[in-house]
């Protein structure tokens, strides 16, 4: 019989998504979740019948332990959202330094894990302070990031590094297969009202209208369902140790908006594109924006070679707008918008 799968943050958007891909494939799945009740969604799933849904915070390393032993594979999708964050230290950096640290060492305890596949994400790609119009590759490192400056991307490079100098650090006998995936912006089918969260804020945005303006923001896409498929793929395929960008293609959000307007037409979508110099107001006054996020992000652009996931991991991308269209259609046939 094939090993347990165990997936950390299975309640989440990325989470939700790989359990089902890895249940659709015949897997038996382990799904930690802080919050059961965040994880009935997925008990509608096909193939729901091999699938565990465990209470873990991977800040209780006793309850990390239970949930790691026994299991072949780990897939390691649980993170802290940056978006609403009052304290960062203790609500984005802890939670996926001190939660991955706690989850290697469980893996140690238990033994007999084979595979390890890690969500990372652009953020631990791209450097503060980067050219417009720059090209990143997975060779790039965010390594000039803060609590202060970026904790996102200084909690998502710290993790990821952690894992690897772990790996790095055992004999080849005893090292598990490791794999990171480094998502984009994700966008795509929700499965519950709280993915609307993260990367579909912006699409919730939209839905919501509230302020309604559009913003100057480059964003570069990937389709959740693509992302999940990569996961479960780096199981098997791709090189051990390997490092993969996943990124379709990029959009500015009023190109966004107008696939929205254009493809669901009986709902009213923002039409004012906000200047930046507006941008910076704003940001006072809306609890999701700062400052400096807007000096960084609004009017500026960057590129990612995916190409590595595309030849390595076989990935045929979901075109763009059926990413966009599909997170909205899903989230208002259910009734959450």
């Amino acid at each position: 019989m094939a090993a347990t799968v165990l997936v950390t943050g299975a309640a989440g958007f990325i989470g939700s998504h790989v359990v089902r891909e890895l249940l659709a494939q015949g897997h038996s799945v382990r799904a930690t979740v802080r919050n059961p009740e965040n994880a009935e969604h997925l008990k509608g799933l096909p193939g729901a019948e091999n699938l565990e849904i465990v209470k873990m915070d991977l800040l209780e390393r006793g309850a990390v332990d239970a949930a790691v032993a026994g299991c072949g594979d780990v897939i390691h999708c649980a993170a802290s959202l940056y978006v609403g964050a009052k304290d960062a230290q203790v609500e984005v950096v802890d939670p996926s330094i001190q939660g991955t640290q706690n989850l290697l060492d469980a893996i140690d305890a238990a033994g007999g894990v084979s595979r390890f596949i890690h969500t990372s994400s652009v953020a631990a790609v791209r450097r503060n302070g980067t050219k417009d119009g720059q090209t990143f590759s997975n060779s790039d490192w965010c390594d000039n990031a803060s609590v202060e400056s970026n904790a996102y991307g200084f909690a998502k490079a710290g993790a990821e590094r952690l894992a690897r100098e772990w790996v790095a650090s055992k004999s080849d006998a005893e090292k598990p297969r490791y794999v990171s995936i480094n998502p984009s912006i994700v966008f795509g089918p929700v499965m519950s009202k709280r993915h609307l969260k993260g990367s579909m804020t912006i699409i919730d945005h939209l839905l919501k209208r509230k302020p309604p303006v559009l913003l100057k923001m480059h964003m570069n896409i990937v389709d959740v369902r693509d992302v999940a498929s990569a996961h479960v793929r780096a199981l098997t395929e791709g090189k051990d140790g390997g490092r993969y960008i996943v990124f379709n293609s990029s959009m500015w959000m009023p190109e966004v908006n107008a696939v929205l307007r254009k493809e669901i037409p009986e709902r009213k979508w923002p039409r004012m594109v906000l200047p930046k110099s507006l941008s910076y107001v704003m940001s006072i006054f809306h609890p999701q924006l700062t400052m400096s996020w807007v000096k960084r992000n609004i009017g500026t652009s960057c590129e990612y070679d995916s190409s590595p996931a595309t030849e390595e991991l076989g990935l045929d991308w979901i075109p763009v707008e059926d990413s966009i269209v599909d997170g909205a259609r899903s989230a208002i046939e259910a009734g959450w918008r």
